[in-house]
């Protein structure tokens, strides 16, 4: 249940990008990159201040441990470069968003790309119990091809790229949307198959040990029967 509501909720989040880029291009994309810079801004901050915090309390403690005339041993933090790095990148993303609107195609495209590697990998594993159609294969390769065109293809200009990328993306999400619902449909079937060859198999097995047990028993009791009687 967990993984078919995360298929879902992932294949509509694409589904709203992919309708947001066919709609709205230019804007969508200035919006989807102020978006990412203040990801990394936000990310960059916590990280700094964790790092203000963790180096208040060493300090406190090694004071501590100072007055009381002990060895202090534990290490102080390293300044946060990833962390200033974030910050300095998050806000140059959220200041010129449009300068970086086709390095945000290409990965667009990359996650594109992933997915579709994903949706391949679960029809491989989903073949132990569920018999996939041939156009469930061809979905995800078409999906990864066009990623690769539009990766391969210089962007010089980023309007039909994104375009291109906004119905693949909608096309991803219907896919996995599809392949979520079957793959789960499947999934109960062959457990409910499995369980009830289980089930009724046992009595079978139990009544064949039974009889043979019984034949067993009858076998010796016979010699001494006739024993008795002589």
């Amino acid at each position: 249940m967990k993984a078919l509501q995360s298929s879902l909720l992932r294949s509509a989040a694409a589904i709203v990008v992919g309708v947001l880029l066919v709609v709205y291009r230019e804007e969508t994309m200035k919006w989807m990159t102020i978006a990412m810079g203040a990801m990394f801004l936000l990310t960059g901050l916590v990280s700094c201040l964790v790092y203000y915090f963790e180096r208040g309390r060493v300090e406190k403690a090694m004071l501590a441990a100072e007055a009381r005339g002990e060895e202090f041993t534990e290490r102080r933090p390293m300044v946060p470069i990833v962390g200033l790095g974030s910050i300095i990148l998050g806000g140059i993303l959220c200041v010129i968003p449009g300068d970086f609107i086709i390095g945000v195609t290409y990965a667009l495209a990359g996650m594109l790309m992933l997915g579709a590697i994903g949706q391949i990998v679960s029809l491989v594993l989903a073949r132990k119990f569920w018999h996939i159609p041939l156009v469930f294969w061809l979905f995800p390769l078409i999906i990864l091809v066009v990623a690769i065109l539009v990766v391969a293809h210089p962007m010089e200009a980023a309007a039909l790229p994104l375009k291109v990328i906004g119905w693949c993306m909608m096309f991803y999400g219907i896919v996995e949307c599809l392949n979520a619902v079957m793959m789960s449909i499947a999934r109960k079937r062959y457990k409910a198959a499995e369980e009830a060859s289980i089930i009724v198999g046992e009595p079978v097995e139990d009544a064949v040990v039974v009889e043979e047990t019984t034949a067993v028993e009858v076998a010796k009791d016979e010699p001494a029967d006739a024993e008795q009687q002589q």
